[in-house]
Formats: structure tokens, sequence, C-alpha cells
């Protein structure tokens, strides 16, 4: 079955070039880009006065972290003109292993956009935290028979690489044997340190938060990744690299996204649309989400309007605001005027919807388990710093006749990470600043990326009840005087919910309104923020399980800072 566009303008992502021309696919694959007027095909639509470019490719993205499972999330997305992307699934793998890795590629298959996926490289992701499973180079080297694995995950262990420690080797090696690449995860290596991790053959980095970071790398032969995600947004100090010297080898990613930001913002459209306000070329952000995506991960004949791609298209009412009107993936029409067509979901093996259904071994915690006892007054603080992922170490004389050491006039609150896979027990007890509750408590099981219990609270008892509560429901709480005020629950892994993505992005709206209302600032996204202090290869200072991390030095630190 043919079907042509004709009159529109070809955004040519190859040359830069804006074409007026026609577009005839055939059986998912574009067979013609030109005059194609008089051809008789079975479908013919005049998109006269609109825009054709490729479909766009997220190159870097935790489905997880949208908390939408991959039929969901594919009907966020293809609405904004997201046809493929590029996965990380070290989320579930964290909490189920192989069995979380083979649930997401069953959840995906055959969806109308295309999930490729690169295999979780640090399951834990450090040493100085407890993953539901640990990962070895061979668990993962099976893996790399499935057509959809493009790659071996965002290699955060650079102290490993460094060290030369023989399992992440082989996790490379493995990867480069089977002709894939190896995505990178170190923010502010520079030096010789950069240039060991990419001899390692780690072709790129989506972490860097300045344009110095940025080209340092770039011009030792990374492919950076412009992330513009929920909590970590890059995109204005990285906005250099869509000059032309540097463009070409950037590509467009989120990396974390929520759904509310994605049903009220948009998704790749959103960053597309971003950088042409601040006076970049629409058509040089398109090429970064189109054809360099695919460069970057190998992904033959996609990201192109040519003879021989994938028909992958959108068309556009507008350019410069990525105003998508209709969405084909592999020449079928799967938005029609904003629209998205009825998407079923892939049916999941039983056995693996028994394992991501039920993730919790928490004994029930009380208040108690909260205490932090008193051993010195000057205390390390976990600093949080709004709109990144980084964060800084306080060091804070501690009042312990106020509320066992919280201090709500100077934004010091308390954090804790508990164990939520095996039964260990393990926590880590300690405070934070600049989340900036007032009152209550919240709580999460998305904590990356171990994904143990993490909560924030301004007193132990509510502390307790947010804990207890997320072991039943998993997902996101607030708490406020003993009760839940509101909540997302996240049955699957912890992690997503089989709601639809309007569902979810009014939860996820109305949770973070509750937070607010309990005193934190709208400057942080208190649940995206909150799940990344325990991600401990991130400078400086994190929680895990086990204690604080100083990711600087790679070692655990005392909560006192007298001692080390």
């Amino acid at each position: 079955m043919t079907t042509l566009l004709k009159n529109g303008t070809v955004v040519n992502v190859f040359t830069g070039e804006l074409e007026r021309s026609d577009v005839l696919f055939e059986d998912g694959k574009i067979i013609g880009v030109g005059d194609y007027a008089n051809t008789d095909a079975d479908t013919v639509e005049d998109v006269s006065g609109k825009y054709l470019c490729p479909g766009f490719i997220d190159g870097h993205i935790h489905i997880e972290s949208t908390m939408l499972t991959p039929v969901e999330l594919a009907k966020m997305c293809l609405p904004c003109g997201t046809t493929s992307i590029v996965a990380d699934p070290h989320e579930i793998a964290n909490v189920c292993g192989v069995d979380g890795i083979k649930y997401m590629l069953e959840a995906s298959r055959g969806l109308p956009m295309n999930v490729y996926f690169t295999l979780p490289s640090c399951v834990p992701a450090t040493p100085f935290d407890e993953s539901g499973v640990v990962l070895t180079a061979a668990d993962l080297e099976p893996l790399y028979a499935e057509d959809r694995v493009v790659g071996l995950a965002e290699m955060m262990n650079y102290p490993g690489v460094l060290m030369g420690d023989s399992d992440v080797a082989q996790k490379i090696a493995d990867a480069r044997a089977h002709g894939k690449g190896v995505d990178g995860h170190a923010p502010f290596l520079s030096g010789h340190d950069l240039d060991r991790y990419v001899s390692a053959g780690i072709k790129s980095d989506h972490e860097c938060s300045t344009l110095d970071e940025a080209l340092e790398k770039l011009r030792k032969g990374q492919w950076i990744m412009i992330r513009q995600g929920t909590a970590a947004r890059n995109l204005e100090a990285l906005l250099p690299l869509f000059d032309e010297k540097y463009s070409h080898r950037c590509l467009l990613v989120t990396d974390d996204r929520h759904p509310a930001d994605i049903a009220a913002e948009g998704h790749i459209d959103n960053i597309i649309r971003l950088a042409a306000r601040a006076g970049k070329s629409a058509v040089t952000a398109i090429q970064m989400a189109t054809v360099q995506a695919a460069q970057c991960f190998g992904l033959d004949y996609v990201g192109a309007i040519a003879p021989a791609y994938r028909a992958d298209i959108l068309v556009l009412d507008d350019l410069d605001t990525v105003a998508v009107r209709d969405v084909y993936s592999a020449g079928v029409k799967v938005v029609d005027n904003g629209r998205v067509a009825d998407i079923k979901a892939p049916t999941v093996d039983a056995a693996l919807m028994e394992r991501v259904y039920n993730s919790f071994n928490v004994k029930k915690l009380t208040a108690a388990d909260f205490h932090i006892e008193e051993k010195g007054s000057v205390c390390r603080v976990i600093d949080v710093v709004h709109g990144q992922l980084i964060t800084r170490e306080l060091i804070c004389d501690i009042d312990w006749s106020k509320s066992n050491g919280v201090d709500v006039e100077r934004g010091i609150i308390k954090l804790a990470v508990i164990e939520r896979h095996n039964g260990t027990g393990h926590k880590g007890v300690g405070f934070i600043h600049g989340i900036g509750l007032r009152r209550g408590a919240i709580a999460s099981s998305v904590s990356h990326d171990s994904h143990n219990l993490i909560v924030i609270g301004t007193n132990d008892e509510d502390m307790a009840t947010a804990a207890n509560h997320i072991c039943r429901n998993g997902g996101n709480v607030v708490v406020a005087d003993g009760k839940i005020i509101s909540e997302m629950p996240l049955p699957v892994g912890g992690l997503m919910t089989e709601l639809s993505g309007e569902e979810i992005a009014k939860q996820n709206a109305e949770v973070r309104q509750a937070v607010y209302a309990l005193g934190a600032p709208r400057t942080v996204e208190p649940f995206m923020n909150m799940a990344f202090v325990s991600l401990a290869v991130i400078p400086s200072l994190k929680m895990t399980t086990l204690g604080l991390v100083d990711v600087d030095e790679f070692c655990l630190k005392s909560l006192y800072a007298e001692e080390k």
C-alpha cells in the first residue's frame, strides 16, 4: 500500500536545506522524494504549507522515570513527534534484574514508537548501595541477541573504568565484540582521567552541565547528549553547541522526564522549541533529534526523509514552534491532527508480571527507625542544587534540642534511605537542605539507582507513616499530621503504573502541589530531586542504605564532620 504526501516542505537533515517536495512511501519504507505528483498512490494527502521532517529520536531515556509503562509512554510521546527512543532499563533492572529487562522488552514489543535498548552497565551503580540483584557481564551478554539492543548503557562506574575493574572491562569488551557502542556518564571528569575513560571505548556523555565540560568531551571524540529533563535542565548552558562547528556531534535527550511535564510542555519537540526561542536554528535542532541520534547508535535507515529510510514522518504546521499535526510510524498514520490512534498493550509473560508486581520486602517501620543518635554537634548535610542533579556538602552546627536536629527555619530536615529488596534492614539516616518542607514528610520507592525506599521529613512520625504506605502501594506519597494528603501509586516494580499518561500526569501534578503546600519552593521538583539524592555517582554528597557517600572521594563518610 502506497501513500503520497504531496506539496510539502521537507527538512533535509543531511544538508540542512528546506526542499519543496513530495514523499512517497510503501510497506513502511520511503521509496521516493521529489516530484511524484502524477503517481497513482493508494492514499494521497496534500500537505501544502506544511513541513515534513523525520520522527524525533530520544537518544537517552529511562522509561521508568516517566512512571509509565511503554505503551502509555508511546501514547504520550507520539503526538509530540517522538517515534523512537533509546531506553536504558537500569531502573527496573536494579529492582528485578534480568527479569526486569525482559519485562521491558516484552512490554515494548511491536509498539508504533520504536523502543531500542541499551543494557544496564551498573547494577548496582556503586558498591555503597544495595540493589535487588547484581548484574554481571555474564548476565548481560546473552541479551545482545535481542535485535533492539543497541549498546551498553551509561557507564556510571567511572572509577571502575579508571581502576581497571575486571567485570566493568568485560562488559565494555562484550558490547564492542557485538559491534555495539558504550554510553558514558562521567560528570566533571576531565584531563587525563577523561582520556583514560574515553580510551576504554566510551563514546558519549549526557551529564554535561557546563559548556567547558561539553567542549572538552566533544574535542575528545564523544557524542554530547544535550539533556532537558525534569530535574536536570542543561539546555541553556549548552546552547552554544547548536552552532555549526559543534552541532554535528550532538543529540537531544530527556533522560528523566515526568509525565506532567510531557503533558504540559512536550518531549523532544519541547527541546527544539526552546532552542528556537533562544535564537538557534530549528533545522539544526531537528538534525540533532533525528539523523544524528540515529548515527550515534548505528540505527541504519532511521532518522531521515530519504529513499530506503523507515517512513517515520512528521507533518508540522509550523517549524519553529514544532507544531506536530500528523505522525507516521513505519508508514502508518498513528497521530491524526494531534489525536493519537488506539494502541494495544503487548502481552507480557505472567511470570514476569508477577515478579515486577511484588518487589517490596520491608518490615513495618516506626518513628524510632528515623531517630538519629547524637554523637556530635557538627554534621554533614546534603544540600540540593535546584535545577541540577548534583548536590553539595554543607557542614552545619546541629541543634539537637530541636526535634532531633530538624530545624525548618534553617531548612535542615531529615532524610532516610531504607533497603527494600532483600529485607536486610539496612538504612542510612541524616540531614538534607534545599527541599524546603516546613511540615510533614514525603516518601518514594523511586530512588536512583537501586530504588530503595527514600523518605524526607520534618518529623519521625510522619516519616514512618509515609514509608509504610509506600511499602504497600509503591510510588510517591505526601503525609502531614499522620494523614495521607496525596499519593501516586506505582505498583510495577515500585516505579511505574499501568494508568494512562493523562491520569498519571494529573496525579504527578497533584503530589507536587501537595509538597509545595507543605512549604517546598516551586524551584524544586521535589520527587525528582529526592530520587537523585541517593545516586552515589553524581557529586558531591549522597545518601544510601549504607550511609553518606562522598562521591568525589568515592567512599563512605560519617554523618559527624569530626569523623571521617
